[in-house]
């Protein structure tokens, strides 16, 4: 007798029987599945699958394209593995490098001792056999092979960073994806064939090139390319620190703790920052009319410890630094913003009382004593436990927040009095030379932990919140 288990299609609200080993190709074609756009995998009971994952048992299934976030990865992971074939065709003595995420692409360089032409020629040779290759619909195969196999398939095509990384992880078996005559991973799941890959961007940016992904919620256009001259300088800055210091990649991140030396780099990487802190401390020191410094960045990017470490290296000068996080002073939770989808929008500049914190910037310009107010995420309400500041002669305040560079928060500052510090937790370390670490994901995985330590948040609630941020 014939095995089948119940599957319910979360896009089309009905359950039906398939045999034993169905597919999620042939169970969304059986569905009769029409999301607006190419399927690219599914999630099956909330954790992410191939198309070609076969169904053993009754499950939730739901199927996802290019505006779900993990569509997007797909697509990029799926991007990276056909440039990097074209990279193989074309330069097979070179070494295609996916260094980080920045002004709406993805950077990449091709790099060999030899010049291997014109950067503009490179590019365009490259864009066209891309074109080739998703043209001829070729499948993304995912194989699991014993780990001393791939490392000796891996070492053929010069991938030495991803053979240290799979040594330290010493697992006996390891995934490869295949794409006709080339072998890679890319840490997660591709699309079904180079066929769903059908628009992209690969321009010439600085001395490499720039992959650009579709928009999220127009995927036939292109996402626009900003220039970010000084977000690119500092990733190349500290992507050559991690050269110099030897951990470029995981794999050598992960062997300095297998060998019980990850202190000492850890010690290093502090080094280096609380130097970069007391360089901008000297930059407060040098313009001697500055009474505030605004701390500004993105969500969980560091900003408060960012102020506290500053704080410290303006003591050393002889200032006394006073921190003022904004977050004291968010609306009471009733009245804070609704986005679209029905949440709270903290990330709103009406979620902030701007009105109370000019006011009280004022009175502590004017010298005059405030009442600093606290707010307690638990309860959503702000309230005074009899904490006062008054500034000094020699004071200097130090005022943190997602939203301290918005213009509304200082217009009644004069320029010459504030400095304003945009902070992030960036990931110049990468997994290896074809696969970043998402900045956004670092920043994640910070957020849930103060969440849950102090706002009283699930790491569910933080994650779903997230595509709000």
């Amino acid at each position: 007798m014939l095995r089948t288990y119940a599957i319910y299609c979360e896009n089309t609200h009905t359950e039906k029987n398939y045999p034993f080993g169905t597919t999620l190709a042939e169970i969304a074609a059986d569905q009769k599945v029409d999301l607006g756009f190419p399927i690219l995998g599914a999630m099956v009971n909330n954790s992410l699958k191939e198309l070609t994952y076969m169904v053993y048992k009754p499950k939730t299934v739901s199927f996802i394209g290019f505006p779900h976030n993990d569509g997007q990865r797909m697509y990029l992971r799926s991007l990276s593995m056909v440039l990097f074939k074209a990279t193989h065709d074309l330069y097979p003595d070179h070494k295609l490098k996916v260094q980080h995420s920045v002004s709406g692409g993805l950077y990449c360089e091709v790099t060999n001792h030899e010049n291997p032409g014109p950067l503009s020629e490179i590019v365009a040779r490259l864009r066209q056999r891309m074109k080739e290759i998703i043209a001829q619909d070729i499948p993304f195969e995912r194989d699991e092979i014993r780990t001393d196999e791939a490392l000796k398939i891996f070492e053929k095509f010069k991938l030495e960073d991803k053979c240290t990384l799979m040594r330290s992880r010493r697992q006996f078996y390891s995934s490869v994806y295949r794409l006709d005559d080339v072998v890679n991973y890319f840490y997660g799941y591709l699309v079904p064939s180079t066929a769903f890959l059908n628009r992209f961007g690969l321009e010439e940016y600085y001395k490499g090139m720039l992959l650009v992904m579709p928009e999220k919620n127009n995927p036939d256009q292109l996402v626009k390319v900003v220039d970010q001259p000084k977000l690119f300088e500092i990733f190349k800055e500290y992507k050559d620190w991690l050269e110099i210091v030897g951990v470029p990649h995981i794999g050598q991140l992960n062997q300095l703790a297998l060998d019980g030396k990850s202190g000492g780099i850890i010690k290093v990487a502090e080094a280096l920052q609380e130097k970069k802190v007391a360089q901008i401390a000297d930059m407060v020191q040098h313009r001697k009319e500055v009474k505030v410094v605004f701390v500004s960045g993105p969500s969980s990017s560091g900003k408060t410890t960012f102020a506290k470490r500053l704080s410290v290296q303006l003591w050393v000068l002889g200032y006394k630094p006073r921190v003022i996080s904004m977050d004291n002073y968010f609306v009471d939770r009733e009245q804070t913003p609704i986005d679209a989808d029905g949440e709270y929008d903290f990330e709103s500049p009406n979620a902030i009382d701007v009105a109370l914190l000019s006011t009280n910037l004022n009175d502590l310009f004017a010298g005059k004593e405030i009442d600093l107010p606290k707010f307690s995420f638990v309860d959503g309400k702000r309230f005074y436990d009899g904490t006062k500041l008054k500034l000094e002669a020699n004071a200097i305040l130090v005022i943190e927040g997602i939203h301290a560079l918005n213009p509304l928060i200082s217009k009644s500052i004069l320029a010459k009095r504030m400095m304003k510090v945009y902070v992030s937790a960036l990931t110049s370390i990468r997994i290896d030379s074809n696969n970043n670490i998402p900045t956004n994901e670092n920043r994640l995985i910070r957020r849930i932990v103060r969440d849950s330590k102090y706002r009283g948040y699930s790491a569910l609630d933080t994650m779903r919140r997230w595509p709000s941020v």
